[in-house]
């Protein structure tokens, strides 16, 4: 996995982090740090896109997160588990691994157009 591959998976995995913010925070320090978090997450998102395919590179992106907050929601916050979800997370994460196997980085995006 090259570098700007790393950058998407951080940032997924920061929108897991915001995502949860999102539900959880209930005072003015949680919710700077929740918009902290957004911020970020995208200023490395954007960072990806300028060697990937800005298509893939959400779609990664948003794989990780749901996958992420759905799993952590259930192992932490005592979200009721169901295979349905596991299932359905599992060809989620099938997806997106698959369009991430199928897209070539462009080697010189300054020649597209």
């Amino acid at each position: 996995m090259n570098r700007n591959w790393a950058y998407v998976a951080i940032a997924g995995i920061l929108e897991i982090f915001w995502a949860m913010g999102l539900k959880y925070s209930d005072n003015i320090l949680a919710w700077a740090a929740t918009l902290f978090l957004i911020y970020l997450s995208f200023v490395v998102l954007i960072r990806a896109t300028k060697e990937v395919p800005v298509a893939t590179a959400y779609a990664v992106f948003t794989g990780i997160g749901t996958a992420g907050t759905v799993v952590i929601d259930m192992i932490v916050f005592g979200e009721p588990f169901s295979w349905t979800k596991i299932f359905f997370i599992l060809l989620l994460l099938i997806g997106v691994l698959g369009l991430k196997l199928v897209t070539t980085e462009s080697a010189n995006k300054e020649g597209a157009v």
